[in-house]
């Protein structure tokens, strides 16, 4: 008996693990049929909801279903006791780019304090997200910022871009573009780093301004207010 309850273990699992195959493959069947303008899935994989299933697409974007793909729900799913929004949690992980594997030769730092706090934003200089960042980020203390020029926007993005990019004092020029509308002056010099980083955000999947990346590798899209930004850069533990 002894020698035949590892093998009973084994069959179970094996059992288990082709119900959930099966269970997948009738998710991805019914939802392709029935939803065709629906993105190729990704992965599917079970909630903490019983008969509830996460359906991720495009990378990161999540939807949830039912086992037999009769429904389709777009939304956050929350955690009521824990008080957490568990999309958003697994949105972070799928999205989270590893802070020292950023391409910083690209960038240009801006140090403030003693500088121990590290975060990276990627920047259009037309961008009135970005500014309003810009100013907000003016009132935190003691940060090591890496600015990365993201000029998406038009051509005159690219233009300020180089000009930024080509000053003397490229962190001086930026904050006085972004914060007090000083036009940066016109200058020249090699400035492939400004496409690098287009090529990089792309393959990152970078597709709005600013995009912030904290030591932890946890990646905010969007403008934060300086409360945010001080609980972030304390938070994230690289």
């Amino acid at each position: 008996m002894k020698r035949l309850k590892p093998l009973l273990i084994a069959a179970l699992a094996a059992l288990l693990s082709l119900g959930a195959f099966a269970q997948e493959a009738t998710i991805r069947k019914n939802l392709a049929e029935r939803l065709p303008n629906l993105p190729p899935i990704d992965e599917v994989s079970k909630t903490p909801l019983p008969g509830i299933f996460e359906v991720r697409v495009n990378h990161s974007d999540l939807f949830y279903t039912d086992a037999e793909g009769n429904y389709l729900i777009q939304g956050s799913l929350i955690d009521t006791q824990a008080r957490v929004d568990l999309t958003e949690q697994r949105q972070q992980k799928l999205t989270a780019i590893a802070f020292k594997d950023l391409p910083f030769k690209d960038s240009f730092t801006i140090v403030r304090g003693n500088g121990k706090r590290k975060l990276a934003v990627f920047e259009d200089p037309n961008c009135g997200y970005c500014k309003r960042f810009e100013r907000d980020l003016l009132k935190v203390k003691d940060v090591t910022v890496h600015v990365f020029l993201y000029p998406i926007l038009s051509a005159d993005s690219a233009e300020k871009s180089r000009h930024i990019w080509c000053a003397k004092d490229k962190g001086k020029t930026f904050v006085d573009w972004m914060v007090r509308d000083v036009t940066p002056p016109e200058a020249t010099c090699d400035d492939a780093a400004v496409a690098r980083n287009f090529e990089y955000g792309k393959k990152a999947r970078i597709t709005g301004t600013p995009t912030i990346v904290f030591a932890d590798g946890t990646r905010v899209p969007g403008a934060i207010g300086a409360d945010r930004i001080e609980k972030m850069l304390n938070d994230a533990k690289p």
